[in-house]
């Protein structure tokens, strides 16, 4: 396996800072949603073809989903920098490489647990977690 591997440790003191750039991304993920709501709201409405005071708020909605569609990217490029893989973002499914007595693994780590407690193989998947408590 290529790329940064976490020993548990490493993996857990990193956390506090996944949460906070989750939650970033997850705020930022529900404004596009209530940004394309407003959109779909506007279209459906027949007045997306006028312009108010100048503006086309279709195209100005548009625009901002776009710019945001961009951050969601970069945000989700800096969790694989870090080495870490995101899994799905609502619910926050995170996953960190790394070695158990010779075996490549992947500690998981789901949103609402304190810290990690549970590891997977890299084709087994969420399904397929287990405690980290019963290999050691």
């Amino acid at each position: 396996m290529d790329g940064k591997l976490f020993t548990l440790e490493e993996a857990n003191a990193l956390l506090p800072q996944i949460k906070e750039e989750l939650a970033d991304l997850q705020a930022l993920v529900n404004q596009i949603e209530l940004h394309y709501q407003e959109f779909q709201k506007i279209k459906s409405s027949n007045k997306h073809g006028q312009s108010v005071n100048g503006h086309d708020p279709l195209f100005e909605i548009e625009t901002r989903i776009d710019f945001m569609r961009m951050e969601v990217e970069l945000a989700i490029q800096n969790f694989g920098r870090k080495g870490v893989l995101l899994k799905t973002i609502n619910p926050g499914l995170v996953d960190f490489p790394s070695d158990l007595k010779g075996r490549d693994i992947l500690l998981c780590w789901k949103e609402g647990e304190e810290s990690i407690t549970h590891y997977h193989g890299w084709h087994d998947g969420y399904m397929g977690r287990k405690r980290i408590a019963d290999e050691m």
